[in-house]
């Protein structure tokens, strides 16, 4: 027993259908619909319904498809005409009843009005390109005798034109003809209703035709059986170790970039953005790509670990958030879960970064605008299908990609056009971030994917820090593996990396050391932990290279003159002097032991090192203050990820079904005529599901109310097309200038 209109058919749902129904389609609750017959209209608006299509596979649209050519009908006839299991086409029937794209009308199951207007193909073919039946159309088997009965040309022309899309001009052929009395292979065909016209003097194949030409099938070819993705074995061994040696790497640049911008902010642009000096500039100390280096930076600002904040001049610059802090106290498996879920959750779209816009403007990194909404459904989808790869096996090179695009194609085949390239970003993503290993998923990309916890498989996987490193005669240090946090840190500060891999060799120069004693650690410092950090004794070179560089520095004291410069060193002094990079600091001699300058003492303490010399700022006392620059911190963000983002929804579906069950009571007791421009839209709506006749009131242009009884065809743009009983004709009214709908009795 079918439902008076889809309205009704909602009306007898449970919470739990509804709930469901505005979860898959959240565009229906804003604003909560005040009862079922809005709720209804609103589900067949054409925006709506290109949402709820684009989030259709392309075997539900090909069901769908297979509604629409049959017109009113059962679930067993379009089980019968869909190429497909039977279990599949009960699954997606069953689905689109859920997402209100079919109803159950008292004469059969039938798709929503408008759907057919939005399935890819245009008004009248869909996606199997045949159009629907026509209302009368003859049985299975009368059709199948028509054709049997053609001659050679009118069924070469019959096979012609279905081939091209089903549409052929009449030319001088006669519309109504017997067959006995058919002069032509096109009137033989138009008198066996093979072909019938339509528009702008075409004939079209209908779709009861189309229908026996493809052997009573919507398609020639399954529409169950999504496009396999192609895979080669691949030892897991192999890609577990690579990728979770990506893992490790992928948060080591993370902590590196943002300690780096912890002292040194990186300059935001007035769009809110990264500008491309300072993106290369991080390139650079990161020793990746920019589009690397772009990827490291976006995962971090998307996990809440930078932000911007005002610098002592006003300017907006990017620094660290109080997050970074406590991201850094967590394990490795831990980071990397925190950026892990963060770049799967995220809408932006770092691989455009250093491309141009349609306005030939460059895309920078961390621009507002560098994001779509489709991103994040792209990334899980991706790494769904290769959850789907045997264990053992990986993408296969060169067609494992194309593979990779054609099943998500299938997946969700009418958005977006970029896909090729948003699947190509999410694999070289998942690459970097060691969410995959050799184009193989990992263990905890699995459990990435699945929504559980990753960090618990990564950590296993990762080598144990460890707490030491060998200092070798050569001014070398070896780090055989991963080094503790703390450790790791003291010795970036007073080495430099020289090259990484499995064991990371690290380099002492004097210019490193002093790094160490500008930043405030004495010589007594320097040394006790080169001795606690070596398992190998301290190389006497080490040792000449540290005192060396102690008894150097602070030879050359700066002080606010401007600034000054003072030494004991009268040697020092003149060598400073005249030294042929020097002209630019504004340098002159006022006493054997003092130098003034014109350049601020920030400033001249960075050139002064630049030349070679290792200064230090002496205060007003004549002390030496030494100390490393303050770390800065910008608030962290709020979180707004899809955890909030599905409560709120979840709070809106809630009171939306709450605000449908007393709309609904309300309903009962107004009169029966429509009277709001909210009700006049859900009567008409619902008299065209219905195929019904209402009697509407409106004002014309001469401001005369009028009534008319009218058969609703469709409602767009605020116009109503009708067919009008008075005028037996076609005619467009203004929504807005009808007061009432009132149905039919």
């Amino acid at each position: 027993m079918g439902h008076r209109s889809l309205a009704d058919q909602l009306r007898s749902w449970t919470d739990e259908q509804v709930s469901q129904l505005l979860t898959s389609r959240p565009d229906l609750t804003t604003p909560a619909p005040h009862d079922f017959s809005q709720l209804a209209s609103r589900a067949a608006i054409r925006s709506s319904l290109a949402r709820a299509l684009d989030s259709l596979t392309r075997g539900e649209l090909s069901v769908l498809d297979a509604l629409v050519v049959a017109g009113q009908t059962t679930d067993a006839e379009i089980v019968s005409i869909v190429h497909a299991e039977e279990e599949y086409v009960v699954a997606a029937l069953a689905r689109l009843r859920a997402l209100a794209l079919a109803w159950d009308s008292p004469e059969g199951l039938r798709a929503l009005t408008g759907v057919a207007d939005c399935l890819v193909g245009g008004p009248e073919a869909g996606v199997s390109g045949l159009r629907p039946r026509t209302p009368d159309a003859p049985p299975p088997d009368v059709v199948a005798r028509r054709i049997a009965e053609l001659s050679d040309p009118a069924r070469a022309m019959l096979d012609h034109v279905f081939a091209h899309g089903g549409e052929a001009t009449a030319g001088a052929a006669r519309r109504t003809v017997r067959p006995e009395d058919a002069a032509s292979p096109a009137e033989e065909l138009l008198s066996r209703d093979l072909l019938v016209p339509s528009r702008d003097d075409l004939l079209v194949v209908p779709g009861e035709v189309g229908l026996a030409l493809r052997g009573g099938r919507t398609t020639t070819e399954p529409v169950d059986q999504p496009p396999e993705v192609a895979s080669a074995e691949r030892p897991a061994r192999l890609t577990d170790g690579a990728a979770a040696g990506g893992a490790a790497e992928f948060c080591r640049r993370t902590d590196l970039l943002l300690e780096w911008w912890s002292t040194r902010p990186a300059a935001a642009l007035r769009t809110g953005g990264l500008g491309v000096r300072e993106l290369k500039a991080a390139a650079a100390h990161l020793q990746l790509s920019e589009p690397d280096a772009a990827l490291v930076i976006e995962t971090a600002a998307t996990a809440g670990l930078i932000a911007t904040r005002a610098d002592a001049d006003g300017n907006p610059v990017w620094v660290p958030t109080d997050e970074f802090d406590r991201w850094l106290d967590a394990e490795v498996a831990d980071r990397w879960a925190i950026l892990a879920r963060a770049w799967l959750a995220s809408t932006r779209l770092p691989g455009l970064v250093g491309g141009r816009a349609a306005d030939d403007k460059p895309w920078n990194a961390l621009t507002p605008e560098l994001s779509s909404t489709l991103m994040p459904e792209t990334r899980l989808m991706t790494l769904t299908a290769l959850a789907e790869v045997p264990a053992g096996h990986a993408l296969a090179s060169g067609t494992g990609l194309p593979s990779l695009v054609a099943r998500l194609a299938w997946l969700r085949p009418r958005r977006p056009r970029s896909r090729t390239d948003q699947v190509s970003w999410t694999v070289a993503e998942a690459a970097a971030l060691g969410v995959t290993g050799l184009d193989a998923l990992s263990p905890y990309g699995r459990a990435l994917v699945a929504g559980n916890d990753p960090a618990p498989v990564l950590a296993p996987l990762l080598p144990e820090p460890v707490d030491h490193v060998l200092i070798q005669a050569d001014l070398t240090a070896v780090a055989p593996g991963p080094l503790e946090s703390g450790i790791a840190r003291s010795l970036q500060l007073l080495a430099d990396v020289e090259s990484r891999g499995a064991a990371t060799v690290y380099r002492f120069t004097a210019r490193s050391v002093r790094r160490a004693l500008d930043a405030g650690w004495t010589a007594a410092e320097v040394h006790a932990f080169l001795a606690s950090a070596s398992r190998t004794p301290v190389p006497q070179p080490l040792t000449y290279l540290v005192d060396d560089a102690v008894r150097t520095f602070g030879q050359v004291r700066v002080g606010a003159a401007e600034s000054f410069i003072r030494s004991d060193d009268e040697a020092a002094l003149a060598a400073l002097l005249h030294h042929p990079k020097a002209a630019t600091l504004g340098l002159r001699r006022i006493a054997p032991t003092v130098v003034v300058s014109t350049t601020p003492v920030d400033l001249l303490l960075i050139r002064l090192r630049d030349l070679g010399a290792a200064p230090v700022v002496e205060g007003p006392d004549g002390t030496v203050r030494v100390g490393r620059p303050d770390e800065v911190r910008a608030r962290t963000p709020r979180a707004r990820g899809p955890a909030h983002h599905d409560a709120r929804h979840a709070v809106q579906v809630a009171a939306a079904v709450r605000s449908l069950r007393a709309g609904d009571a309300a309903a009962r007791v107004r009169p029966a005529a429509a009277v709001s421009p909210a009700g006049a839209l859900s009567a008409l709506r619902d008299a065209i599901e219905r195929r019904a006749s209402v009697v509407i009131g409106f004002t014309d242009n001469q401001g005369v109310v009028g009534e008319r009884v009218i058969d609703p065809i469709s409602v767009e743009g605020g116009q109503l097309t009708a067919h009008d009983h008075t005028a037996d004709d076609v005619r467009t009214f203004a929504v807005h200038r009808i007061q009432r709908v009132t149905p039919v009795r």
